[in-house]
C-alpha cells in the first residue's frame, strides 16, 4: 500500500527559512507531509506548505501552542537558533530562551507533538585527539554557543525524564552544503572564490593555520537523519549525527577550491592572538544513530562542497 499524506505525521519546522531548516522543509514537502514553516521573517523565496510568522524569542508560548493545535501538528522540528553574527546576549535568547518557551508551549497542549531538536557537536567542547565522542561523553563546551546549546539540550532531556515529553536531540557535526551561512569559514571562502571567478582573476585567500580536525557532515545526510527521527519509535534523548570521522578544516577548504576550479593563491597568516580553535579534534560516535534510526551518512566531503559551490 502506498503511503499518503494522511498517514504521514504533520510537521512544523521552526526556523524553516534557515540553512538547515529550508532543506528540511523541501525534503518533507517532497515526501508529502503536511508542512507548517515557522520563522520570524517571511522568506524571499517561497517555501512549500503553510508559513506562519512567529518570533520564538518574544511571542507567547500560548500563541505557539494554539498555532500548533490548529494545524494538528504531530512533530515539531526545531531548526531555529543562532550563532553567526549574534552577540552573546542575543545567542541566549535564540538558543535557551526560545527552547524554554517551546517546551512550555508543548507541555501546555492536550497531546504534545514529538520534538526533534537540532543540537551541535560544539556542546562537547574539548576532546583528546583520537577519541570518538559518544552521547554519554562528559561535555565541556568552551564556546558560548556550545554552552548555550548544551543548556537547551539539558532542558529537553529533563523534560523527557521528568515530564514524559516525547523528544530527541540530534547533536549535529559541522554541517556542509548548499546555502552555507555567509559568516562560516566555508561560506566566507566560497564568497571569495565566487567573486574572483566573476572578475576573472586569481582568488587570493589568507588562511590562518587550519589544523583542527572536525566531523564534517553533509547537509542532505543531516536532513535524512531528521526525517528518520519523525516516526513514533522510542529514541534516546540525544543522538549524534555526523560521519564518525575527523577531517582537517584545511582539507575541507582545499576540497572547495578544487571543486570551484578557481585559480587560487593561499597566503599563510598567523592565527589572531588568543583565538585558537575550540579544539584540535572532534569526531562523533554515530553507532547509536545507526542502531536507533537505521541511518548512516552516504555522501562524502566532495559531494558536500560541490553542493555548496553549485548553490553559490
Amino acid at each position: 500500500m502506498s503511503v499518503t499524506s494522511q498517514t504521514l505525521p504533520r510537521v512544523a519546522v521552526l526556523g524553516g527559512t534557515g540553512f538547515i531548516g529550508r532543506e528540511i522543509c523541501t525534503a518533507l514537502a517532497g515526501r508529502g507531509h503536511h508542512l507548517l514553516t515557522i520563522a520570524r521573517k517571511e522568506p524571499a523565496r517561497p517555501l512549500p506548505g503553510t508559513f506562519a510568522r512567529f518570533d520564538l524569542t518574544e511571542d507567547s508560548e500560548a500563541d505557539l501552542a494554539a498555532l500548533l493545535t490548529a494545524e494538528r501538528i504531530d512533530v515539531v522540528v526545531n531548526a531555529a537558533g543562532g550563532m553567526w553574527g549574534l552577540t552573546d546576549e542575543q545567542m541566549v535568547g535564540a538558543n535557551v530562551g526560545m527552547v524554554t518557551r517551546l517546551l512550555k508551549a508543548l507541555e501546555s497542549m492536550p497531546q504534545a507533538p514529538r520534538l526533534v531538536h537540532l543540537g551541535t557537536v560544539h556542546e562537547y567542547g574539548l576532546c583528546p585527539v583520537g577519541v570518538s565522542l559518544a552521547e554519554d561523553s562528559e561535555p565541556h563546551p568552551s564556546m558560548v554557543y556550545g554552552q548555550l546549546k548544551l543548556q537547551a539540550t539539558e532542558l529537553i532531556a529533563e523534560a523527557v525524564r521528568t515530564r514524559g515529553l516525547d523528544a530527541v536531540v540530534l547533536r549535529l557535526g559541522n554541517v556542509v552544503g548548499a546555502g552555507q551561512p555567509a559568516h562560516s569559514l566555508l561560506g566566507v571562502m566560497a564568497a571569495k572564490l565566487a567573486a574572483a571567478r566573476a572578475e576573472g582573476v586569481t582568488a587570493e585567500l589568507s588562511l590562518a593555520p587550519l589544523t583542527a580536525q572536525r566531523d564534517f557532515v553533509d547537509l542532505a545526510d543531516t536532513v535524512d537523519a531528521v526525517v528518520a527521527a519523525l516516526d513514533g519509535r522510542t529514541l534516546s534523548p540525544v543522538l549524534n549525527i555526523g560521519t564518525g570521522s575527523a577531517t582537517s578544516a584545511r582539507e575541507t577548504v582545499e576540497a572547495l577550491i578544487a571543486v570551484s576550479g578557481v585559480p587560487t593563491e593561499i597566503t599563510e597568516v598567523p592565527a589572531p592572538e588568543g583565538s585558537g580553535p575550540e579544539t584540535e579534534w572532534q569526531q562523533l560516535d554515530i553507532s547509536a544513530a545507526r542502531a536507533e534510526l537505521g541511518w548512516a551518512p552516504s555522501r562524502d566531503l566532495e559531494a558536500s562542497v560541490r553542493a555548496l559551490w553549485s548553490a553559490v
